[in-house]
């Protein structure tokens, strides 16, 4: 794994942590002994800090337990993961679907508008679904074929044809009906009530043709 890798790893880890945690550090019970070192290279970077003896006193208290050791985001920290996330992931293999999941492609222009949703996650009243930004984060760009290559639930999708219709209100339309168009779901306001709500376009299954004499008879 090279050295950008790990470092997004351990600010991955840093921050999940702390999401969890009601105190805000992320304590010595959640990081095995090996990968402390880790978390202290972030450290000299700036990236992280690690509890002087005042804050590990009053974690002790909250705790209930000696705490030795915790560790939290910097803020410098925190914006080198914003900026991580928001590049494209090195061009590898991508993906195969896991159950429930399939392969959904998306143009540049959509991809864009998609991680600006996600980006937004903490500010908006119906955030994307979840697991969507770290599927975000794991697409496959085709050079080929100028198409980024997800693995998506279909609650997934319909996610992004939110955020698609949020990007229509704003910018382009085109992006969310190409989409509608591939992935059978679009948000529309409902004539009752004029809330947003996705709609389903799958078409309706054809019914077979009855030929013959029953047909005939009947």
């Amino acid at each position: 794994m090279r050295n950008r890798d790990k470092r997004l790893a351990v600010l991955d880890m840093l921050d999940t942590g702390e999401r969890t945690a009601r105190h805000g550090w992320v304590l010595d019970d959640q990081v095995p002994a090996e990968g402390r070192s880790s978390v202290e290279r972030v450290v000299r970077e700036g990236l992280a800090e690690l509890a002087d003896q005042a804050a590990r006193a009053e974690l002790s208290a909250l705790s209930s337990r000696p705490v030795p050791w915790a560790a939290r985001l910097t803020p410098y920290g925190r914006d080198a993961l914003v900026y991580a996330r928001a590049l494209p992931l090195p061009e590898s293999e991508p993906d195969e679907p896991a159950p429930g999941e399939q392969h959904v492609h998306l143009r540049p222009a959509q991809m864009d508008a998609l991680r600006r949703f996600v980006s937004l996650a903490a500010e908006l009243a119906a955030p994307p679904a979840e697991g969507l930004a770290e599927r975000v984060r794991a697409a496959y760009f085709s050079r080929t074929d100028n198409r980024w290559l997800l693995c998506l639930t279909r609650q997934q999708i319909t996610s992004v044809a939110y955020g698609l219709y949020l990007h229509g209100n704003t910018c382009s339309e085109a992006e969310r009906y190409r989409f509608a168009r591939d992935y059978n779901v679009i948000f529309r306001p409902c004539p009752e009530t004029g809330v947003p709500t996705a709609v389903d376009l799958t078409p309706a299954p054809r019914m077979p043709r009855v030929s013959g004499p029953r047909a005939e008879q009947a």
